[in-house]
């Protein structure tokens, strides 16, 4: 069993404190002899151990690069027919179709194939569909919409893997589809000319940690070299595939896959080129919303991904495709204010929706799973819902809103569960319409009178994967520090290992005893504070929508009695110059 941190069994978010990773004196020897060949800070080689990083692997960790981890794209199926299929619709000089998902990494995905194609000559039309009125995947109006608009080829980007019968009447009308996606295939492929998919069944899962945005890329990898081998480019310049890198980092954050391998690699080069602005729709996003440093996971996460999210959430869904393929300036800062003023309404929409979806949650008691339903829910807020559930009762949750007597719904999972995997059962059994997802995160469309048999069918099912989980919800610690060690020196140092997200977790402190001064509500529900150390140093903190359970009041009401205090350590960008602040993850008594 992991040691516990502090000795805390039970915090005010209701966690056991642990050891990241060994943890032990084991732990402490390998990130010492880390630490000592490769150079490093000790807290840094402290870091990487409990991480479970082996000693050889150090190098190729701290400096992740598409050379050492971009594979041949071809060791996935069907990657040589989709870049012959696209190739042949390069040459031909016709358009090619994009159908892509409304969420971040959909957007993504289609401005990598526009950007691409629009560099080698080809036209590219686009559909992203509504999510009202037309849901989640390809659907044969808007497929059929492509070819009358001229696409030769339609190019489904992040959805497609279980739309085994719209892809079969495409066919039938004589639509050639090619699938490029990353989410849980069913026993049965669509017909389409190429089903590029790294959760095939057949794959052997190696690359299954992939956002859609990442596979992609690495179809666009395998077209450029094939119209290389056919000569494309002996006349001029090959596109810059490099340079589409801060587009595929944004897909990947958002899409919240692990930050291993291919994927950071991926993160870490596309930070760097979108330091550079060059794409001019994440300049002007960032301009609008205020971002005035270099951009880390951070701020593709929760700052920019909303955004982007929020066209098709409450808005227009191709914003983001159009602000991301974009290359004119006035239109990108157009664009990018649009999608500001629909980020703005999804907030409003998304608090009424959690008020009552919190009320109901807390009516199913102990349920290992909940599923909460409601009238006019808006379903470009259930998925944030879904995860606001998550992270509050620490189990699966999945929110449905009701329209017209069928539900639209979708689900967010903790480790352990396979949340999709069990969606596309309860849709293989009867009891959805339509269903999908990943191991985190699912999508599916329910009529109301199956409702209470999939909460049972959820239920039941993830039972069993809870059993092996602690009854108890844990929180990592990396280390514990002093107020005073707080610096910015250190945040420079920790930020070597980026970057973090998951998989790769931002490492979390624990300032022990710290006593809680000068604590006050700001904004709606956040808690601002100082932590005053037995050391003398002081150290900024604030503890974001901490009054919407039980940390923001344990703060407030700390009054002399000390807490141990946990959280991240961020450079304190409006006091500007060395300062840091600590964002609070949680809190326990002193000896409790």
């Amino acid at each position: 069993m992991t040691a516990t941190v502090l000795g805390v069994e039970r915090s005010a978010t209701g966690r056991r404190w642990v050891e990241r990773g060994m943890g032990g004196v084991e732990a402490e020897r390998l990130g010492l002899a880390i630490a000592q060949r490769h150079g490093l800070p000790e807290i840094v080689g402290r870091l990487i151990a409990g991480r479970g990083i082996d000693l050889d692997a150090v190098e190729r960790f701290l400096d992740p690069t598409l050379k050492t981890e971009l594979p041949d794209p071809s060791v996935l199926k069907d990657m040589d027919a989709a870049a012959t299929r696209l190739a042949d619709a390069v040459e031909a000089g016709g358009a090619i179709g994009l159908f892509a998902d409304y969420d971040v990494d959909g957007a993504t995905s289609a401005a990598l194939m526009s950007r691409y194609l629009r560099a080698v000559g080809t036209e590219t039309v686009v559909h992203i569909p509504d999510r009202i009125d037309e849901g989640y995947g390809p659907n044969l109006p808007a497929l059929q919409g492509l070819a009358d608009r001229g696409a030769g080829v339609v190019a489904c980007l992040d959805c497609g893997i279980l739309a085994v019968d719209t892809l079969g009447e495409a066919r039938a009308a004589g639509i050639d589809v090619i699938v490029i996606d990353h989410h849980l295939a069913g026993p049965e492929l669509p017909p389409a000319v190429a089903v590029v998919n790294p959760n095939r069944l057949d794959e052997d899962g190696r690359f299954g940690q992939l956002a859609a945005c990442g596979v992609t890329f690495l179809v666009l990898v395998a077209l450029n070299r094939e119209l290389r081998r056919r000569g494309r480019f002996r006349a001029g310049a090959e596109p810059d595939l490099r340079a589409l890198l801060d587009v595929v980092a944004l897909g990947t954050v958002c899409d919240v896959v692990p930050l291993a391998g291919l994927n950071r690699a991926f993160v870490a080069q596309g930070l760097k080129v979108m330091a550079g602005r060059g794409n001019p729709g994440l300049a002007a996003l960032g301009d609008i919303a205020r971002l005035d440093r270099r951009p880390d996971p951070y701020h593709l996460g929760f700052v920019l991904g909303p955004r982007i999210n929020a066209g098709g959430r409450v808005g227009r869904a191709d914003l983001g495709a159009r602000l991301l393929s974009t290359d004119d300036p006035a239109e990108a800062a157009a664009l990018s204010a649009e999608l500001d003023r629909y980020n703005d309404e999804r907030r409003v929409i998304e608090a009424q929706v959690l008020e009552a979806a919190i009320e109901q949650a807390e009516g199913q008691g102990d349920a290992p799973a909940l599923v909460v339903v409601g009238d006019g829910w808006h379903p470009g807020v259930v998925g944030i819902v879904a995860s606001r559930l998550k992270d509050r009762f620490n189990r699966p949750a999945c929110v449905v809103g009701v329209e017209d007597g069928q539900g639209k719904g979708s689900g967010r999972s903790v480790p352990g569960v396979q949340l999709g995997a069990a969606v596309i059962a309860a849709q293989q059994s009867g009891l959805l319409l339509k269903g999908g997802g990943h191991a985190m995160a699912a999508g599916f469309t329910v009529a109301l009178d199956r409702v209470d048999a999939f909460r049972a069918f959820l239920c039941d099912r993830v039972t069993g994967e809870l059993a092996g989980a602690a009854a108890t919800a844990t929180l990592s610690i990396d280390a514990a520090l002093a107020t005073a060690g707080a610096t910015g020196d250190l945040v420079r140092t920790v930020g070597r290992i980026g970057p973090f997200g998951t998989g790769n977790p931002e490492p979390r402190f624990v300032f022990p005893a710290a006593r809680v001064v000068g604590a006050g509500v700001v904004g709606e529900n956040h808690v601002r504070c100082t932590l005053a150390g037995a050391d003398g140093g002081r150290l900024k903190a604030i503890a974001f929508r901490a009054l919407d359970g039980d940390l923001g009041p344990a703060l407030l009401k700390a009054g002399s009695s000390p807490l141990h205090v946990a959280g991240h350590l961020r450079a304190d960008d409006f006091r500007g110059g060395d300062q840091v602040q600590l964002i609070v993850d949680d809190a326990a008594p002193v000896g409790g």
